[in-house]
């Protein structure tokens, strides 16, 4: 299956929040026609009603693809009414929170190709990292397919099984609420130290954001890029010797935040 194929049997999102809304307007950039795309949204946006895409109208009977969109607590709702599309070959791509392939499976079918994607929520401005597993009736094509429409909205990475997914989940899918929190307590200690509050955080967003650009796009490894900034007996070797202890800095810090929640998507999985 190709994005040609997308393009000529149709591709069917369902849901078109800040997720789904962020995925149309990455394909829709990229080239892919709005007559070839069918969204269904209780309340959709201004932007969406003016893509020129198909809005809550009847669905093509054998779309390529179907991307659920929809949150976690509205699946109980929405699959079954794609149930007729299951045990064929369109392709179901799934970034519902917390909704293993057992559950789609259950509803759809046995043999219905299905993705499940882990993005987070960076995605929303293009800059995500998304995980992705098929089943075992996604072949190649279609979990490369699936790869090529998620990143539209950042990066994408394949996991080896989908109990990986928790780990994902903990690290990745709750990571920007522990750099938003960073950020906060940055703020806060920089209030403490004299700086106004407004400033105080205008230099956190831009330490972190600036920090993490760098990272990403820097040849070298996050540990030298640190190594590059710190002098000896300076400013910043000063304050690494507190968050790098290995007792009470950082790391095993961020080794129980990320432990915590991946055991809890594990509780929420198995029930």
């Amino acid at each position: 299956m190709t994005m040609d194929d997308v393009a000529e049997k149709g591709l069917v999102l369902l849901g078109c929040g800040k997720m789904g809304g962020a995925l149309l307007q990455g394909w829709l950039g990229q080239g892919l026609e709005p007559v070839s795309v069918w969204v269904i949204d209780p309340d959709p946006s201004e932007w969406v009603l003016g893509t020129g895409v198909h809005l809550n109208t009847d669905l093509p009977g054998k779309p390529a693809i179907v991307l659920i969109a929809v949150k976690p607590q509205m699946m109980a709702e929405a699959l079954p009414t794609l149930k007729a599309m299951g045990n064929a070959d369109t392709l179901f791509v799934s970034i519902a929170a917390g909704t293993p392939i057992a559950t789609l499976e259950a509803v759809l079918g046995e043999r219905t190709p299905i993705v499940r994607a882990m993005p987070n929520t960076p995605a929303a401005i293009g800059r995500g990292m998304t995980a992705i597993i098929g089943n075992a009736h996604a072949g190649a094509e279609a979990v490369d397919l699936a790869e090529m429409l998620l990143r539209a909205v950042g990066h994408v990475v394949r996991l080896a099984d989908e109990d990986q997914m928790d780990a994902v989940t903990g690290l990745s899918g709750s990571g920007p609420a522990y750099v938003f929190h960073m950020i906060e307590c940055l703020a806060r200690a920089g209030e403490a130290m004299g700086l106004a509050p407004d400033m105080a955080m205008q230099l956190a967003k831009a330490t972190v954001a600036g920090a993490g650009a760098l990272a990403e796009t820097a040849d070298e490894s996050p540990a030298q890029l640190r190594i590059n900034v710190t002098s000896p007996n300076g400013t910043t070797q000063a304050g690494l010797d507190v968050l790098m202890d290995d007792a009470f800095g950082l790391a095993p810090l961020i080794a129980r935040t990320v432990a915590a929640a991946t055991e809890r998507s594990r509780v929420l999985r198995n029930g």
